[in-house]
């Protein structure tokens, strides 16, 4: 069963199902840890999870020149199939270690945990409810919104700190409490989705911009914290704090959130809103009352032609998609967001013959058998039913960004 259930009239929401089981990807980072990182892979499986969750744990050794890598591989060959260990051939920092660990998981959740002592794996379940219910698609644990221990250390690192998270909440237009806290949590598939690039601890405010810039609904739970000492270990300085800074403004002041060159397009419309309300405005005559939208992506017309309709079905084949849908229009109480494939009569079965109207833009060209979509259009409508479609036109002039978006013909 998938994480997005259908409710009663084809609403998706995200909720926690009793019968599904979840894996959590614990992604774990180590530069020479060797007197912490055993004992911090027992805390992890000693942690106590969610009932309906397994786990499984990425370790990235970013090159370590002590014991580390020998203590971790021990380590996994005594958990065999849950632990998994992956070496740089050279060190390159926390980012880079993050991104390997990320491009191995496999779960449906990730959480990033430092290799020291310094955050408690006992907090995990705290982490994850918001995500396993549904509310959220990344979770940090803020260490000023104290509701746990908490060891008292530099004073201008909390101020730094607290800079650094104002600076990154102005550019992302967020309200975090805690920017560069190890822990996040969040759905794997929207990290995936996302190309990531810093290599060092750049990293923090670069996946927390965005996110933000992907319209995640990113909460905050209180954390415990044991601070170490330099003396200790502890490797991040203020080098780090002004490279990030140079992080927060190339990021903030861009826009870079897509692996997909499509889905990077389709962002780029959502900063054109005279084209999508003029757009909308042409379609607008022909649009009846109970209108079927299909390839919706992430809301750019469905919030222009959703408004005063009995029902509107934004329909589209990327879950990433609907998941935005879905948090992006949350009060419209006539607004569906469902599953819809051109290309699979069964995901319309159920609407056959009770749409007054089906607009469907720049779609079919994506799907091979275009006689079929266009079947699938035409048993959603009601008699004297409209259908709207927009399709790139000229089969001569098919080209190489053709190939690029995904399209089978002009």
């Amino acid at each position: 069963m998938s994480n997005l259930a259908i409710e009663s009239g084809w609403r998706i929401v995200t909720l926690m199902c009793e019968d599904r089981r979840f894996t959590v990807s614990v992604l774990v980072p180590v530069y020479n840890e060797e007197e912490f990182a055993g004992v911090l892979l027992k805390r992890v499986f000693d942690a106590p999870l969610p009932e309906n969750c397994a786990l499984e744990v990425i370790v990235v050794d970013d090159a370590s020149t002590d014991s580390s890598l020998e203590i971790v591989s021990r380590f996994a060959a005594e958990h065999p199939g849950k632990v998994r260990v992956i070496r740089h051939d050279r060190n390159r920092g926390k980012g880079a270690a993050v991104r390997t660990a990320i491009e191995h998981a496999t779960g449906d959740f990730g959480l990033i945990q430092d290799a020291d002592l310094e955050y408690d794996p006992a907090e995990y379940r705290k982490l994850l409810k918001p995500l396993i219910e549904g509310q959220a698609d990344a979770v940090f644990g803020s260490r000023f919104v104290v509701a746990g221990e908490r060891r008292v250390l530099y004073y201008w690192h909390s101020v730094a700190n607290k800079l650094l998270t104002t600076l990154c909440n102005i550019m992302a237009d967020t309200n975090l409490t805690d920017m560069e806290t190890c822990y996040k949590a969040f759905r794997l598939s929207l990290v995936k989705s996302i190309p990531l690039r810093s290599n060092r601890f750049g990293i923090e405010p670069e996946l927390t911009i965005k996110l933000a810039q992907r319209n995640s609904r990113i909460y905050e739970v209180p954390i415990s914290y044991h601070g170490r000492t330099y003396a200790d270990g502890k490797k991040i300085g203020l080098k780090d704090a002004v490279q990030a800074v140079f992080t927060i403004l190339r990021y903030g002041l861009t826009r870079d959130i897509y692996v997909d060159d499509d889905k990077t397009i389709l962002d780029s419309l959502a900063d054109t809103p005279r084209f999508n309300r003029w757009m909308a405005d042409v379609i607008k005559p022909y649009v009846g009352d109970r209108v079927l939208e299909i390839g919706a992506g992430i809301g750019n017309l469905t919030q222009h032609l959703a408004r005063r309709k009995s029902l509107y079905i934004a329909t589209d084949i990327d879950e990433e998609h609907l998941t935005r849908l879905a948090a992006r229009f949350p009060y419209r109480p006539n607004l569906r967001v469902r599953q819809g494939n051109l290309a699979c009569a069964h995901d319309f079965r159920e609407i056959a013959g009770s749409m007054d109207s089906v607009v469907c833009l720049n779609v079919i060209e994506h799907v091979e058998d275009d006689a079929t979509a266009l079947r699938n259009i035409f048993n959603c409508l009601r008699p004297r039913g409209r259908a709207i479609v927009l399709v790139p036109e000229g089969p001569s002039i098919y080209g190489t960004l053709d190939r690029v978006l995904g399209h089978y013909r002009r």
